[in-house]
């Protein structure tokens, strides 16, 4: 369960795929999520705590973030569907790099170096290999994805 926050205007919750303080490289596969507030004003970081992930089902991800008051996902890269769903609850999504730690996505936020959106994985619906290194089996098109990675560093 998590511990809410007091709703403050500058005040925002962010959530990233994570294992072992790192991000996670496939969103719809990982385990927990750091859950992680920040005062958008000072660019500070007002508190962390790593929850488990629910099980994984088709669309779920999205409404569970939106429910522990999420406001910006940090990923990799996420199928289609699940995209849109954070999107149709609200919820930011924006590029980070895979195996980042943590606190340096969250400073690359705060400091408005992370802008663009993660790449999707197409090919959802018929099982292939990535250069990623994973296998996905038959999946429905609200799959939470594939983790083709972003282009910036940290």
């Amino acid at each position: 369960m998590t511990t809410p926050i007091a709703p403050k205007e500058n005040t925002i919750r962010i959530a990233i795929p994570a294992a072992d303080g790192r991000m996670h490289g496939h969103f719809g596969g990982c385990r927990e999520f750091a859950l992680v507030d920040a005062d958008t004003q000072s660019r500070t970081v007002l508190a962390t705590q790593f929850i488990p992930a629910p099980p994984h089902k088709p669309g779920l991800y999205p409404r569970w973030l939106r429910e522990q008051g999420v406001r910006v996902v940090i990923a990799g890269g996420m199928g289609k569907g699940c995209l849109n769903n954070l999107l149709v609850n609200g919820v930011m999504v924006l590029a980070g790099e895979v195996n980042a730690r943590i606190e340096v996505l969250v400073a690359a936020y705060l400091a408005g170096q992370l802008t663009r959106t993660p790449e999707g994985c197409k090919n959802h619906g018929h099982q292939h290999d990535h250069e990623h290194g994973h296998h996905h089996h038959q999946h429905d098109q609200d799959h939470e994805g594939c983790d083709h990675g972003a282009a910036t560093a940290y």
